[in-house]
């Protein structure tokens, strides 16, 4: 069961997530917060699986929140759900440790599914977020590659620029002729050597240190 908490200043919204994921048999909706220190506390004091956090709201907005939930060094993963499609709230709301990035208009199918994806350690990007996000790496200034990824393997550097690209552990596992047992391993100790939570984090140090360049649209 993939427990969630929601944390949204706006009744109606909170009750329309509740009521789409309440339907489902393998999510249960913990808990609510209508602020962003509420959400913190809620994180605190019950340890969901999954955050599903508004980036615009009183008191402490979902960066901040997003911010001190990582520094509490809770296990939950951080949906960041908003209606603004803006660079720098994918930029900050990645950078602070969210796991995905989502447009509070997204279907509830595909907000389930990113529930799921983000439970199981994965992490998801808005299409158009993900390419706003990327194209902030064109001008951005970047460590060299040794600061951030010297501790890396030869193979775990290879298994990061596939992760970049987006392929999954068992499409890495294809494409290395490996088993998928041997990439999660690789992925796992790579996330560890960069101190980062998850793989998108790792894919932001992979383009920070310019080993993966972003595609032109």
């Amino acid at each position: 069961m993939i427990r969630v908490a929601i944390a949204d200043d706006q009744a109606l919204v909170r009750n329309g997530f509740r009521l789409i994921l309440n339907g489902r048999p393998d999510i249960d909706v913990v808990g609510e917060a209508e602020d962003g220190a509420q959400a913190v506390d809620l994180v605190r004091e019950l340890t969901p699986d999954v955050l599903l956090l508004d980036v615009r709201m009183p008191n402490l907005d979902g960066i901040q929140a997003t911010q001190r939930i990582v520094a509490d060094g809770s296990p939950t993963r951080i949906i960041i759900l908003t209606t603004f499609d803006l660079d720098d709230y994918v930029h900050d709301a990645i950078r602070a440790g969210a796991s995905a990035f989502l447009l509070k208009d997204v279907r509830p199918a595909e907000l389930v599914d990113a529930i799921r994806l983000v439970a199981g350690g994965n992490a998801l990007l808005a299409p158009t977020a993900l390419t706003r996000l990327l194209e902030r790496f064109d001008s951005a200034q970047r460590e060299p590659a040794s600061t951030l990824l010297g501790a890396l393997t030869e193979r775990e550097l290879e298994i990061l620029r596939l992760v970049s690209e987006g392929l999954s552990n068992a499409e890495i596992a294809t494409r290395l002729v490996v088993s998928e047992t041997t990439v999660k391993t690789h992925v796992s100790n790579l996330l560890r050597k960069l101190g980062v939570r998850d793989r998108v984090q790792a894919v932001i140090a992979a383009y920070d240190s310019g080993l993966v360049q972003p595609r032109r649209q």
